[in-house]
């Protein structure tokens, strides 16, 4: 007697189970047609294998395996399966077993409604194109739920699992994020603070001397299903300069929703890859901000060139990455020192020197600079700006940066067109190559007509993928540049006159300070500030 081992599996669950460990109804529709048809053959039922909830892509399914391993061992000799594609969707798979595995071994298998027998050497190419047709299917529906959940985040809906720290999910819209009021003041603490000058490490220990919990135990407190993977107190339990960073980088916090950035590399793979910046799902507005705008773009500009605080005060000093030598154009690096000053006091004093000097002993430029030089040299030239600027240059400025913010958007929205009409080519040379493939096996056209065609159609695909490329690059190129377009007005109108040197202010008015070599006549040197004309 034939030895059977009936398979059944259902990826969707069914809506009407009373418990999760119930088979859903469609399984237990499946084995009694299944058992059923081995009684009229007069088989042996050895066993049942069940995999409810899980999807016909790929072979990690806990009965599946098990399946497998029975028929490896000789415990069963045929295979039972409602379809073809309740044993698998993928093509790879049903060669695997199908055509190599199950003929090394002795297995037979057999599916009811679509007539696919491993016994019936006529139907093999029946079973392979239901297995190209399957594995197609599981292409589309992947997809069209990409697509789905793209558009969701097109239309600013939240798809994450966990809102981010500072954010709860609407109780009464999933998909909507309202404001975390035990923690956003923690969260506007951590931009004031970075916006002030204090470093990654400071913000975070700060933090965890007043034992605030870090994110992962604040969800874990308030009864959330976020679980960190390798979860240990000493490590995850604590506030870390890593942490603090994410949260200054997530646009969440001023109302943005920035999705997608990543995705499967297939839907039989699904390790994620990166997302190119152009297909982000970029919402604004999507929900209530944490942080304004004008901290939001300070930090990111701070960010952008991240320094390191000083040891004394943890702060990052003022002039951090901002002085460079005229003659190597290496950066000066600060040290302090203790220094006798008159009546025989002792006074901390620091000091400016060029790294390609100090460092690798290349540079003539080999005397240092006291740092409150520099640093009054620059706040009189600043305030020196300040003075001259007037309504009529900043309304010049204002409008060549509006006039450049326009181009640039239409450059963006012709490549965006563009890169659609290529997509929309591709999709329809992959339904042209499908149909092809399928005439084929049907014996509708010729190996040699498949082949010339075949040839055409990569061809096709090759040229159009490149041009995408070369397309998305451009995209990323000119949405960089419209980001660094910045409203100058602003910025020189918010001061009027400045008395003391910050981050915040160099930061804005400052692009480089170029300090030149002591002149041996004057004993003097030149100090020449470039300035974020292109604010």
């Amino acid at each position: 007697m034939e030895k059977v081992g009936v398979y059944c599996r259902l990826s969707d669950e069914d809506r009407y189970k009373k418990n999760k460990t119930d088979d859903s109804e469609s399984i237990a529709n499946q084995k009694s047609m299944l058992l059923k048809y081995a009684l009229d053959q007069g088989w042996e039922v050895v066993d049942i294998y069940s995999d409810d909830d899980y999807s016909g892509a790929g072979v990690e399914r806990p009965e599946f395996n098990r399946l497998i391993n029975d028929c490896e061992n000789g415990r069963i000799n045929i295979v039972l399966c409602k379809t073809q594609s309740r044993f698998s969707r993928d093509m790879e798979v049903i060669e695997k077993y199908l055509h190599n595995k199950f003929v090394d071994w002795g297995v037979r298998f057999v599916s009811i409604i679509d007539n696919a027998d491993t016994d019936n050497e006529a139907n093999k190419k029946s079973r392979q194109i239901n297995g190209l047709v399957n594995e197609w299917y599981l292409e589309d529906l992947s997809n069209n739920v990409k697509k789905s959940l793209k558009n969701k985040r097109d239309d600013g809906l939240f798809m994450g699992s966990f809102a981010p720290y500072g954010y709860m999910k609407n109780p009464n819209d999933k998909h909507k994020l309202i404001i975390d009021e035990n923690v956003a003041p923690i969260v506007r603490e951590i931009f004031e603070k970075y916006k002030s000058g204090l470093g990654y490490y400071k913000i975070s220990t700060s933090l965890n001397e007043r034992k605030i919990l870090c994110p992962a135990l604040y969800k874990k407190s308030i009864g959330s299903k976020f679980v960190c993977c390798n979860f240990n107190y000493d490590i995850t339990g604590k506030w870390t300069s890593d942490t603090i960073a994410r949260i200054l980088k997530n646009a969440t916090y001023i109302g943005t929703l920035t999705q997608g950035k990543r995705t499967n590399i297939s839907y039989k793979n699904h390790k994620s890859k990166k997302v190119s910046e152009s297909e982000w799902s970029i919402t604004e507005n999507a929900h209530e901000p944490i942080i304004d705008n004008e901290t939001w773009y300070i930090v990111q500009r701070r960010l952008k060139n991240h320094h390191r605080p000083t040891k004394e005060s943890g702060n990052v000093h003022p002039l951090s990455n901002k002085v460079y030598c005229t003659e190597c154009r290496r950066i000066f690096m600060r040290n302090q020192c203790s220094v006798k000053c008159a009546g025989g006091t002792i006074k901390t004093r620091a000091y400016l020197q060029c790294k390609g000097n100090k460092k690798y002993h290349t540079c003539i430029n080999n005397k240092s600079i006291r740092y409150d030089i520099v640093e009054n040299y620059v706040l009189d030239a600043i305030n020196e700006l300040l003075k001259n600027c007037n309504e009529r240059l900043l309304k010049e400025e204002f409008n060549k940066t509006l006039e450049r913010r326009n181009r640039q958007n239409t450059v963006i929205t012709n490549l965006n067109k563009e890169k659609a009409n290529l997509e929309k080519k591709l999709n329809e040379s992959k339904i042209y190559f499908k149909n092809l493939y399928i005439d084929r096996l049907k014996g509708i056209i010729s190996d040699s007509d498949f082949a010339v065609l075949r040839n055409e159609y990569t061809k096709d695909v090759e040229s159009y993928q490149s041009t995408l490329l070369n397309i998305e690059k451009k995209l990323e190129k000119n949405q960089s540049k419209k980001e660094k377009l910045k409203d100058i007005e602003s910025i020189l109108k918010k001061y009027k006159c400045i008395k003391t040197l910050t981050r915040i202010i160099v930061d804005e008015f400052i692009k480089k300070i170029y300090v030149g070599v002591v002149d041996k006549n004057t004993n003097t040197r030149d100090i020449k500030i470039e300035f974020n004309l292109d604010l």
